[in-house]
């Protein structure tokens, strides 16, 4: 076996395992939720993309800084399933189909929305505290920002991967997206990105809630002990 095999095996050799034995037991029956979320994005693409239908979706899915907390608490499920205008649906699609899919047969359907969902609230608290804060000062925003849009699936894309990474020890590939993420930032310093920054880092605390949850007892402090905790309940 070549060095990048084992690389590759080492990296991504649990999840592969996990993500197989899901598919070759239940086929896309493992993946109700996930074929559900592609198929309610495509549709509310369609739909913001015709003359009557591009109001009713930013009146159910839009969220921005500017609208009233519980208004966008109430829009914020569905904000996961609209994607941006000025993308490519089909690379939102694929995402979704990649990242949710996986999430869905090594996690289980809730424990994915839950965690897709903290990701996505995270990024619009954020930026409401980063308008609050201003510009000059550190992690604040342009009062401008209350205007645009928030990311829509794409934090929960990025949540759920870094999650994935960290619960079957692909630690390279959580390193490889954050690094995205913060070269995002910088190159392109937009709202979009800092709210995938803030999505990260909810699910981080999420990482170490459930890392706390499952120890073994007696586990040392050391933190000695192999092998993955059981993600199911």
């Amino acid at each position: 076996m070549s060095t990048l095999a084992r690389l590759a095996r080492a990296e991504w050799g649990p999840l592969y395992a996990a993500v197989r034995a899901g598919l070759v037991e239940r086929g896309w029956r493992a993946i109700p939720m996930t074929v559900a979320a592609v198929c309610l994005t495509a549709l509310t693409q369609y739909v913001q993309n015709q003359p009557w239908g591009y109001q009713f979706v930013q009146n159910i899915g839009a969220v921005r800084a500017e609208d009233p907390l519980w208004l966008a608490l109430l829009r914020t499920p569905l904000s996961l399933f609209v994607p941006a205008l000025d993308l490519p649906v089909w690379g939102a699609l694929a995402q979704i189909l990649l990242v949710f899919g996986i999430a869905e047969i090594c996690l289980g359907k809730w424990r994915t929305l839950v965690i897709a969902y903290v990701a996505t609230l995270a990024g619009t608290l954020y930026a409401r505290v980063g308008i609050a804060l201003g510009p000059h000062r550190f992690l604040g925003l342009p009062a401008s920002d209350s205007l645009v849009v928030d990311t829509g699936p794409s934090a929960a894309v990025v949540g759920l991967a870094v999650f994935l990474s960290w619960r079957y020890r692909a630690y390279v590939t959580a390193g490889v997206v954050v690094a995205a993420m913060v070269v995002e930032v910088l190159l392109k310093e937009n709202l979009a990105g800092r709210e995938h920054l803030a999505a990260i880092a909810a699910v981080l605390v999420l990482c170490g809630i459930s890392e706390l949850r499952h120890r073994p007892p007696g586990r040392d402090r050391t933190g000695s002990g192999s092998g993955l905790p059981p993600i199911q309940s």
